[in-house]
């Protein structure tokens, strides 16, 4: 009887050990993202929405951690800008960046992510699926943005309609944004058979 109870006790030690570990890798997962989200906004060409390589970090997040993990370091990623610290894009920071003309597209990689995190859950890391629930993503963010970018601009300094808002801020990024989904959708292929490797 003591035997049994010694092993029921040595069994949910080993399993709360796992759980912790897992907890443990998983927040620094989560932290490793954000922070390359933050690097890659770094990397800009300055113009009215600026080019970065954050879209590319978004979805590597996505694609590599899944739904839960990628929505959480995209997650941090806002928290950290929204409270001061200059991760957005240019070095900008707090609340009037997200609520800004272009905040809409900060706001718009949660649904980037939450897209091509479900997509690697559901239907695993083929790169086809990669690139098409990363250009889905995308096209849901460009819609908040640019959405959120015509009303903004107009609230501040009007003239602002849909044509001129995709001239500045969809179309000059269509090709830029086409290569990065094609990069990250290869990444994250092999970063994935790596993890399943070694799993």
């Amino acid at each position: 009887m003591n035997k049994q109870h010694e092993t029921k006790r040595g069994a949910a030690i080993s399993g709360h050990g796992s759980r912790k570990h897992t907890q443990i890798r998983d927040m620094v997962l989560i932290s490793l993202f954000a922070a390359l989200i933050a690097v890659c906004s770094i990397i800009t060409i300055p113009t009215t929405v600026p080019f970065t390589l954050q879209t590319l970090a978004v979805f590597l997040a996505g694609s590599t951690l899944g739904l839960k993990r990628g929505t959480a370091s995209v997650l941090v990623y806002i928290l950290l800008g929204a409270v001061g610290l200059p991760v957005f894009s240019q070095f900008k920071s707090g609340v009037s960046a997200i609520i800004g003309p272009t905040g809409g597209y900060i706001i718009g990689f949660i649904a980037t992510v939450v897209i091509v995190g479900f997509f690697h859950d559901r239907f695993g890391s083929k790169i086809w699926i990669n690139a098409a629930a990363m250009a889905l993503g995308l096209l849901i963010c460009y819609i908040f943005g640019t959405i959120w970018f015509i009303v903004v601009f107009n609230q501040t300094k009007g003239g602002m309609d849909l044509i001129k808002a995709l001239h500045i801020c969809v179309i000059p990024f269509l090709l830029f944004d086409a290569a990065k989904i094609g990069a990250a959708a290869v990444i994250s292929n092999r970063i994935n058979a790596i993890i399943k490797h070694h799993a």
